[in-house]
């Protein structure tokens, strides 16, 4: 297994139009820990739909650029992603679950006997489990100011036959770090992300991650 050092830049915004109707709208960096290579960026939108006030069910896109450093270029990767949400309070905690479904075009580059490069369009279906515990540590300045904890993991399953990764056990993703709430519609986080990915064709990764998160949350 290798080992990496890596920076994550990423505002994540949902926008409520309506009792029942939502957008979402996200923005990720992945960064070597130099900040000199964009490793990869991510950006996703969708539709959420509130079933209540703690449920809620969302359906959207998601372009996603990586850097392949043997052809020193990115490959794409087009994502259709459906989840299922629930939020649960204790007094001033939060607990988050969250499941997730996606369908994955992933572009590969190949090399030929030639030493052509060629790229393909591989196939993949996927599984996302989170759970995600905001612990309140204490008020600052207001009420509306709120200083916590967060501790969060995320299981990723490949879900039948595919080419992108043959293992079961995709990757998984812990989180524990700071937040700072502002009258629960801006968070901003700090945390180190344990990111452990698994590959078919190559040694299995373990990324140390140094996460910085903006959530916007807006009645419009």
């Amino acid at each position: 297994m290798k080992q990496d050092q890596r920076i994550w830049m990423a505002y994540s915004g949902q926008y409520k139009a309506s009792p029942n109707w939502g957008y979402h709208m996200e923005a990720q960096f992945r960064m070597e820990n130099q900040l000199e290579q964009n490793l990869q960026n991510l950006f996703r939108i969708g539709v959420i739909y509130h079933l209540s006030e703690s449920k809620n069910i969302t359906a959207g896109y998601a372009l996603v650029n990586t850097y392949n450093a043997t052809v020193a270029g990115y490959f794409k990767e087009n994502r259709l992603w459906q989840q299922y949400q629930v939020t649960t309070k204790w007094s001033k905690h939060l607990l988050i679950n969250r499941f997730r479904l996606e369908q994955r075009w992933v572009e590969q580059f190949r090399v030929s006997e030639m030493e052509q490069i060629t790229s393909e369009t591989d196939y993949q279906n996927r599984f996302r489990f989170l759970n995600r515990f905001l612990m309140h540590l204490t008020q600052l300045n207001s009420d509306k100011e709120q200083l916590y904890v967060v501790l969060q993991n995320e299981f990723f399953a490949t879900v039948g036959q595919n080419a992108v990764n043959s293992k079961v056990v995709d990757q998984n993703r812990f989180l524990v770090g700071v937040g700072l709430n502002y009258n629960n519609t801006i968070r901003l986080e700090l945390g180190y992300l344990n990111h452990f990915i698994t590959s078919s064709t190559a040694p299995d990764l373990m990324n140390h991650t140094v996460s910085i998160s903006l959530f916007h949350n807006i009645v419009l």
